[in-house]
């Protein structure tokens, strides 16, 4: 089967839109979702009515777990957190239901796992092959028959072979055969939103099962438009957000002393 990746959408409606049209175009037979569909930017609740559903296949990220409670903000940087306050406020009743569904982890064709950060939390960054390495044996512990696992949250797109033990990283780009055999790969295709990131285009992998081929993309959209969205929205911190965040703090690093 042809899938599409993607991951950290962050209620980017119109980086989502450019996706799913990229997709239509080759032909891809079934989405799967690495998770944070909801978050930073103005349509957290169509994201949701978009992907939280069959025929998607999703999982639940890090933003999704706190948008409904389930975790806390107190490993998310500040912009993070001001932006999730307000996407708990605006997430409709049915949107935390479809999310609160989502599991953690999803084994897909008895090899493919989907996991949002690490294979057993989905806080956790993995951004060098010291954590590949530990994670591939966390990946033998709680799926043993995974041999291809998609990753998000770091918002980078990377690919890792693991042999042995050893975690290498590999180029990404068109066209790259995994085969088969004892190797195990883990593939993030980047994020769908590109706030965090200079260049503003959308992050997407294509993956051909029956061929075992993987293919990274990056799409336009109008990035401004979603930038103003979230900024009128209430998604975005102004000076005066930063300010009292900052005096928050000061307070706050103060008070021991008071005591």
């Amino acid at each position: 089967m042809l899938y599409g990746i993607i991951a950290d959408i962050h209620g980017n409606l119109e980086a989502l839109s450019a996706v799913q049209a990229f997709l239509a175009e080759r032909g891809v037979e079934r989405l799967l979702c690495l998770g944070d569909i909801v978050g930073y930017n103005a349509d957290s609740d169509v994201c949701v009515r978009l992907l939280a559903r069959p025929p998607t296949l999703a999982i639940a990220g890090n933003h999704d777990l706190i948008a409904i409670g389930r975790i806390g903000t107190e490993r998310c940087g500040t912009k993070a957190a001001f932006a999730l306050r307000r996407t708990r406020v605006a997430l409709s009743a049915d949107s935390k239901r479809a999310l609160a569904l989502l599991p953690r982890r999803r084994l897909i064709e008895g090899e493919i796992v989907l996991i949002h950060g690490g294979v057993a939390d989905a806080c956790e960054y993995m951004v060098s092959p010291a954590h590949i390495e530990a994670n591939a044996l966390l990946l033998r512990e709680h799926e043993p028959s995974g041999r291809i696992c998609f990753f998000g949250h770091t918002h980078v797109q990377a690919l890792y072979e693991v042999d042995a033990g050893v975690a290498t990283p590999r180029p990404t780009g068109e066209r790259i055969s995994l085969g088969r055999g004892g190797r195990c790969f883990f593939i993030n295709p980047g994020s769908v939103d590109a706030a965090r990131r200079r260049e503003k285009l959308a992050e997407l992998a294509l993956f051909d099962s029956s061929r075992q081929e993987i293919s990274f993309h990056r799409v336009p959209y109008e990035h401004e438009r979603a930038e103003r969205r979230a900024a009128e929205g209430g998604y975005r911190m102004t000076w005066l957000d930063k300010r009292v965040v900052a005096a928050r703090a000061a307070l706050a690093h103060l008070r021991p002393r008071w005591r």
